[in-house]
């Protein structure tokens, strides 16, 4: 059965997986480059405010995963409920998402500025750097809420199979950043600009900016955007089933970079040309995984629809279909790095030694990338079944049983070597457990009846 809003219950599968996915490369990329907009014009206010933003940055990252675990939840309950033939539930189910996405924001917002300080000094802040670190947070704690407005809205349209307006969401917000940094951070003729705090003001605009255009987006869908359906929702059991999802998924999102900190921490042992070749290669690894960070967050509302209506041949298909990209592109991809390896090394420096580090650290992860792109790709496939803690299990399993243990357990073997074995193989591990657990996860007997879907009504 298809409803309107649940047009991916029909038709081809591949085809929604292709468009569905390739909106969200460019949307991706768009947000990446603003890390990359606002390091190069904070890097020319000289050595101070770049130390600052690096002590702001885990910061940013761990509230960021919060608003990822906003997007997890509304798409996974709301795609579900239309392929169920429910939009009226899903439309109840978005607007009590954004409402809660907006007052958790609040809460976080209040929390930052009470403990903003006492924080920064936790992570050893100099004190000379703590005014200008004030400085950013200050205002980014005030727009924080639109940031998870805008998120919650794009769970919303990915939830309907719109990725190409989700996307619109991602390049407003990147838009706004490439034309005001350069003016409020070093500031254009007369105007002095406000320095670190300018990219703070920039990154706020951006935001409110994008929740304006993300609320236009889903009143104008399928599903629309209407706080009267709040009276036909359930708080009690609906916002239990958004943050079923979306708690794990926020915490599944900060246990990468979680355990990457720590594989830094272990190359520090071996020289500063080891660190730094790690994070540029991570940075190059970013780029090149992108299309599979695009699929991971398009399958959710393919699998998600189609478990709502019961078909679970449709959403094993598109799993399986996803799966197939992941290898043949992580090969590709990856024997590309690897025959590279030395030429893309010169890119980010010319110092011998980092170029040699970061060549090696090529040649041994990039064969990983098919293992890790299962991994997203099932996690966002149980996400939308409601099975985010399965997907938590797996996240923390690949990163504190397999890589963290492994990379230490070779140091005295291959030395800085270990650290890029251990992240190779908690990938081709982890991604071996993703593809055994959607196997068994999306096998029929665990289908809902739509009629699982109860509540706000049709």
């Amino acid at each position: 059965m298809s409803v309107e809003g649940a047009r991916l219950t029909h038709g081809s599968v591949g085809r929604h997986l292709f468009e569905q996915t390739l909106p969200m490369v460019v949307g991706i990329l768009a947000i990446l480059s603003v890390g990359l907009i606002d390091a190069y014009f904070i890097g020319q206010l000289g050595k101070d405010p770049l130390t600052a933003v690096s002590f702001i940055f885990p910061v940013i990252f761990a509230l960021s995963s919060l608003g990822v675990g906003v997007i997890a939840g509304i798409a996974s309950v709301a795609s579900r409920a239309l392929g169920a033939a429910q939009p009226g539930r899903a439309q109840a189910l978005v607007a009590l998402g954004l409402v809660g996405a907006a007052l958790f924001g609040m809460i976080i917002t209040a929390a930052l500025l009470l403990f903003k300080l006492p924080l920064f000094r936790l992570m050893n802040a100099p004190a000379d750097l703590l005014p200008m670190i004030d400085g950013y947070i200050t205002p980014f704690a005030f727009g924080f809420p639109l940031l998870l407005i805008s998120m919650g809205a794009n769970g919303a349209l990915r939830a309907q199979g719109m990725a190409g307006k989700a996307s619109l969401i991602l390049i407003t917000l990147a838009l706004t950043n490439w034309i005001l940094d350069p003016l409020l951070i070093t500031g254009l003729g007369f105007f002095e600009g406000y320095g670190i705090r300018g990219a703070a003001y920039a990154t706020v605009i951006g935001w409110a900016i994008g929740a304006i255009v993300s609320l236009v987006l889903v009143a104008y869908s399928p599903v629309g955007l209407s706080f009267s359906a709040l009276r036909r929702a359930h708080p009690k059991d609906d916002l239990g089933a958004l943050v079923r999802v979306g708690a794990p998924a926020a915490v599944s999102n900060a246990v990468n970079p979680l355990g990457l900190s720590v594989m830094t921490a272990m190359l520090a042992q071996y020289g500063d040309a080891a660190v730094a070749a790690f994070g540029a290669g991570g940075r190059l690894q970013a780029v090149a995984v992108v299309p599979l960070l695009a699929l991971s967050s398009s399958i959710g509302a393919i699998v998600g629809q189609n478990w709502g209506a019961g078909y679970a041949d449709r959403a094993r298909r598109a799993l399986w279909l996803a799966l197939t990209f992941c290898l043949l592109y992580g090969l590709v991809s990856g024997s590309a790095l690897a025959l590279w390896r030395n030429t893309l090394a010169g890119i980010f420096t010319d110092d011998p030694l980092v170029i040699h580090a970061m060549a090696v650290y090529l040649l041994i992860s990039v064969w990983g990338y098919a293992g890790y792109g299962a991994v997203i790709v099932v996690n966002g496939a149980m996400n939308a079944i409601d099975r985010a803690n399965w997907a938590l299990g797996q996240s923390l399993f690949r990163i504190f049983v397999v890589m963290i243990p492994l990379a230490w357990g070779l140091s005295t073997v291959l030395e800085m070597r270990s650290v890029f074995t251990g992240e190779l193989a908690a990938n081709l591990i982890g991604g071996l457990i993703a593809v055994l657990f959607g196997r068994f996860m999306l096998a029929d007997r665990f289908v809902p009846s739509p009629q699982h879907y109860q509540g706000a009504g049709s």
